[in-house]
């Protein structure tokens, strides 16, 4: 594979949200585990994101196309539709059957499915809902609960509650540079629904919750 075009299927991927998601699982499993499986865990989460975003810009392509984001590499030229497809579907059992054998194990894995599953759900129907926000509280809780579950740990509710919040916090806050072309769209996600400002107090409340709670947990 030519360098340019990994670079457009990471792109592609929405690279720098995969990443972050990536290195959070990597920072649990090394407090959780030791460093070894947690580069197993990270290598496992990080195919799960690709697919999210694979996803989400094969659904999204028309509607980048009508607003010219040649960002996007589909829009751009440097990926086909074709392609993504063809290689998303090559990666769906993949890295399903290494999600549920790798090091998350098979309840671990089961639970970060399911995170997966709602980033995938949001792509293709929960974004023009009134409830685009249970996605990401019930996949942003999946994640850290999967790699307690990997260490045979029951996770603590803060560490579900804390991540349930700050994935909330991160869909009204990502969806703001779109806003308006989302409602030229009819894109009807909460936070289009709210507007741009109410929409950032939220987040802020919803973070600053959020890191209130991790640190009274941790005192």
């Amino acid at each position: 594979m030519r360098l340019l075009t990994l670079k457009a299927y990471l792109k592609a991927a929405h690279f720098g949200p995969t990443m972050i998601v990536t290195a959070i699982a990597f920072i649990l499993g090394v407090q959780l585990w030791w460093e070894g499986p947690a580069y197993g865990i990270a290598f496992t989460v990080f195919l799960g994101q690709l697919l999210i975003g694979w996803s989400n810009d094969l659904y999204d392509f028309a509607d980048d196309v009508a607003h010219k984001r040649i960002n996007k590499p589909l829009v751009a030229g440097t990926l086909t539709p074709t392609q993504l497809h063809h290689t998303t579907f090559l990666l769906l059992p993949i890295a399903a059957a290494a999600i549920l054998v790798g090091p998350l194990g098979f309840k671990g894995g089961l639970v970060y499915l399911l995170g997966v599953g709602c980033g995938i759900a949001y792509n293709f129907y929960f974004k023009f809902s009134i409830f685009s926000f249970l996605p990401f509280a019930i996949a942003c809780a999946a994640l850290p609960a999967s790699v307690y579950l990997a260490v045979n740990r029951i996770p603590p509710m803060w560490v579900l509650l804390g991540g349930s919040l700050i994935g909330v916090a991160f869909h009204f806050l990502n969806v703001l540079k779109d806003l308006k072309q989302d409602r030229e769209s009819n894109i009807g996600g909460l936070p289009q629904r709210v507007g741009k400002a109410p929409s950032a107090v939220i987040a802020i409340i919803l973070l600053s919750t959020a890191v209130l709670i991790c640190i009274v947990n941790n005192r």
